[in-house]
């Protein structure tokens, strides 16, 4: 990959990137609710990115990305590999752009997610395992017929896109004190991680994520990219391999990293069904999840959520409502 796709994107790439998709998105509720206030005993504000056209947050960055393409990438068309919600994203700028699109996905994903993608035009080819596989497989079709491969996290105009949540959230409450945003790839946290520290200097960014898929955790701790082994059911945060350009970011500006158990993911899906009424898939309730967990740090402080996505199925939904009953 060049140099010029891993360039970090700078805050002047994130105002820009909000001017070009503005047109397309409009900005999310940034909410705060007594019943979450109660459970972390602070001050907690949710950016409810699950409000989104595809119910999540990557398709800031997909449109921003798509809407840069020149005439000859569009016309050889753009793939991708996903879980659901960075395909529904590169699905929905093509769309928008008029560019064909196609989407590598695990044979197991979320139907939801899949039924999104195809609604949205694009083709769903399901191969492998987990995202890794679709992957590789997503990557030797650019080489292959010179698709323009968007990468979920390797990408600066994605994570500039991405980036313009925190900006949103800033503007509107610009007394945060600790925002926490969950980490598959890194986009959102490294996207976030530019714009706070940009705007708002003092503003403590905190990462989460599945311990049951620690790569992107194993590789800021270790300050170099690392693998690690993925059972977790949160798709959202599903990756065997971290990614160079989020780490990078993430490396200079990320404050603290923790990581959850699938039980505590769980429970935070449900809390955030109950005190919110919003259905949250397991990614966008990993703040929750880490903020009950670091409830004796953020007692009394102003804590924002990215409540990165809501799409959940109907298995995920049954099996969530089981576990309760």
């Amino acid at each position: 990959m060049d140099s010029e796709r891993l360039r970090p994107p700078t805050i002047t790439d994130v105002l820009v990137a909000r001017a070009r998709i503005r047109p397309h998105l409009l900005p999310t509720p940034l909410h705060r609710w007594p019943g979450l206030d109660q459970l972390v005993q602070a001050e907690v504000w949710v950016k409810h990115e699950n409000h989104l056209p595809t119910g999540a947050f990557k398709v800031r960055g997909g449109v921003n990305l798509v809407a840069c393409l020149d005439p000859d990438a569009r016309a050889l068309g753009v793939v991708a590999a996903s879980t659901g919600n960075h395909g529904q994203s590169v699905a929905f700028a093509a769309q928008l752009f008029g560019v064909a699109a196609t989407v590598y996905v695990p044979q197991d994903v979320n139907p939801v997610k899949a039924d999104a993608i195809r609604s949205l035009g694009a083709t769903v080819i399901a191969t492998g395992r987990d995202f890794d596989d679709a992957r590789l497989a997503c990557e030797a079709r650019s080489r292959s017929d010179g698709s323009r491969y968007i990468h979920s996290g390797n990408e600066p105009l994605l994570i500039a896109g991405v980036a313009t949540a925190t900006v949103e959230m800033i503007e509107a409450q610009p007394d945060l004190e600790v925002l926490i945003v969950p980490v598959g790839g890194g986009s959102a946290a490294a996207g976030a991680c530019i714009a706070a520290k940009a705007l708002c200097p003092g503003l403590e960014v905190i990462g989460v994520q599945a311990e049951a898929a620690p790569a992107a955790h194993r590789s800021w701790r270790e300050g170099r990219l690392r693998e690690a082994e993925m059972a977790t059911f949160a798709e959202g945060l599903a990756t065997r391999t971290a990614f160079a350009l989020p780490q990078a970011i993430l490396r200079q500006h990320l404050d603290d990293f923790v990581l959850v158990s699938e039980a505590q993911l769980r429970c935070a899906m449900r809390a955030m069904l109950r005190h919110t009424r919003n259905l949250v898939e397991a990614a966008g309730a990993a703040p929750l999840a880490a903020a009950a967990v670091l409830t004796d740090r953020l007692r009394g402080r102003r804590v924002a959520l990215i409540c990165s996505g809501g799409n959940v199925s109907y298995a995920q939904l049954r099996q969530l409502v089981a576990d309760e009953a």
